[in-house]
């Protein structure tokens, strides 16, 4: 059970998931993902360095650069689908929620 917590805690940073997402849609380089995020490339650094050591991420060197991509993409989309399901269900319950609740008081109010 520890190695589903220690990876919930890897992957629950915001600056670790938007580079998840960037490293979701192509191979980015350190200096690239600092941009696109506007985070500094010391921090961007940091998180790749967390997520290296967890197997999430690997990278290649060009030139002076090390640019990375997703080592496990099969489980970050897994991950993000999951995410985006929960998400969705909730949106769908709180909607039924929320008309349930209109529903009644139009009917208290229209009676």
């Amino acid at each position: 059970m520890s190695a589903y917590a220690r990876l919930l805690k890897i992957v629950a940073h915001p600056t670790r998931l938007m580079i998840l997402a960037e490293l979701m849609e192509a191979e980015k380089c350190v200096n690239d993902i600092g941009d696109l995020l506007n985070v500094r490339q010391p921090n961007v650094s940091q998180h790749l360095a967390i997520l290296k050591e967890n197997g999430l991420v690997a990278f290649r060197k060009e030139g002076a650069s090390r640019c990375y991509y997703l080592a496990r993409p099969g489980l970050v989309a897994d991950l993000f689908a999951l995410v985006e399901r929960h998400h969705a269900e909730r949106v769908g319950t709180d909607a039924e929620v929320s008309a349930g609740h209109k529903g009644k008081a139009s009917a208290s109010s229209g009676g």
